[in-house]
């Protein structure tokens, strides 16, 4: 008996020692320090060498250039605003251009949805593709006066309403969307599936998707409109009181043209084209005036540099007295001149004989130094690669009567 107790003991004893323990489980980033090195070896062995990437720029040092913006005489316009990765520079240029605008008519410091005509623009653009079975452009450019024509057809609202960016997003980016629709829109070429209705359903579900849902309603100053009642009682500009002026020797002076480039998609022949020697002085003029312009042409030129702030016509190009219409027709015709970017001018410096224009940029460059947001432009910069400028025609009344006759 004294044996059979001993040998219970022994074997609860035993059973004890050797009871299963629960195990618990944890996250913990996987670690493979063998193979990541292993990997980075081969990374390493496989790598080209980088070549050292340079621009060919204008040696500033030395030169007397406008240093800041408080050197210039200035229109009310609000802060800038970057456009992020978009090609929006079309829409952000003339909407600060329409809210100086407002002011400098209404006296209200007002703040609008760039993204909110944007929307409605990528609709039409995706509109007429469809109903030309392809043969239309689509992309994220466009032209200044898209603005107004949005605005008569779905009017607009202030940015407070609509941001285009979702819950979290610091930065605008349309990449993803449009190449998104972009590749719906080929694929309606092989489908041949052209619907009008439906096409522009799956359009619009794209950009909900990316930029929200446009409001059909806002609040604004404690008032509730529709984005057409918030055009005509807040925004209350006469937007056919905005005519666009272009200087190019193809066609006659004093006739309206087609801008002919890739981002006047829906083919406006709209365009002022007048001499460049009044070109210039409508410019000159209407700024001292206290009228800003929303002005657009060619950016990629050795005589820009963000952190300079400035844009400027270097001597190895071409010397100031040889900058004439021939010059800047040459450019264009020969593309080195393009509708490369939209801004907008709101002010002016006299520095030793020549105008400076003080330029509001929604583009990345003009964010990399103090004065974020804007460039200094020179007057030879602006003679020989700024194509097109909008103003009211207030500043262009005896201009316009020479294309009556």
């Amino acid at each position: 008996m004294k044996q059979f107790v001993l040998l219970i003991i022994t074997l609860t004893l035993i059973s004890n020692a050797y009871a299963q323990v629960k195990n618990q489980g944890v996250f913990v980033k996987p670690k493979s320090e063998y193979y990541e090195a292993n990997k980075k070896a081969v990374e390493e062995f496989n790598k080209k060498p980088a070549g050292e990437s340079k621009a060919f720029k204008v040696d500033f040092t030395g030169l007397d250039l406008p240093k800041a913006k408080s050197e210039f005489t200035y229109q009310w316009h609000n802060d800038p605003i970057n456009q992020g990765m978009t090609g929006t520079c079309w829409d952000f240029s003339t909407t600060s251009f329409f809210e100086s605008e407002i002011y400098r008519i209404n006296k209200k410091k007002v703040k609008l949805s760039e993204i909110y005509t944007a929307y409605w623009e990528y609709v039409e653009k995706a509109r007429r593709f469809i109903q030309e079975r392809g043969n239309s452009a689509f992309a994220e450019g466009s032209e200044g006066n898209a603005v107004k024509r949005i605005w008569k057809q779905y009017g607009v609202v202030p940015a407070s309403a609509y941001s285009g960016m979702l819950p979290g997003q610091k930065v605008h980016d349309h990449s993803k969307m449009v190449d998104e629709m972009n590749s719906y829109l080929q694929g309606l070429k092989t489908s041949n599936a052209w619907n009008e209705e439906e096409a522009l359903s799956t359009i619009k579900s794209i950009l909900n998707h990316y930029l929200g849902v446009p409001p059909t309603k806002c609040t604004y100053e404690g008032k509730e409109f529709t984005p057409k009642e918030f055009l005509d009682k807040v925004v209350n500009l006469k937007l056919d009181d905005y005519v666009d002026i272009i200087s190019l020797m193809e066609k006659p002076y004093y006739t309206k043209m087609m801008y002919n480039v890739p981002d006047n998609w829906w083919l406006d022949d709209s365009y002022y084209n007048v001499p460049l020697d009044e070109y210039m002085s409508i410019i000159k003029n209407a700024i001292r005036k206290g009228y800003t312009m929303a002005i657009g042409g060619d950016v990629s030129e050795p005589g820009i540099e963000s952190h300079a702030k400035v844009a400027m016509i270097p001597t190895f190009d071409i010397p100031s007295e040889y900058i004439d219409e021939n010059a800047r027709q040459f450019r264009f015709t020969n593309k080195t001149t393009t509708d490369d970017h939209g801004i907008h001018l709101v002010g002016y410096v006299n520095k030793n004989g020549k105008d400076w224009y003080l330029i509001k940029d929604s583009g990345a460059g003009a964010y990399n130094v103090d004065d974020k947001g804007y460039y200094y432009y020179s007057e030879d910069y602006v003679k020989l690669k700024i194509v097109d400028f909008c103003v009211h025609k207030d500043m262009v009344e005896d201009i316009l009567k020479k294309f009556d006759k």
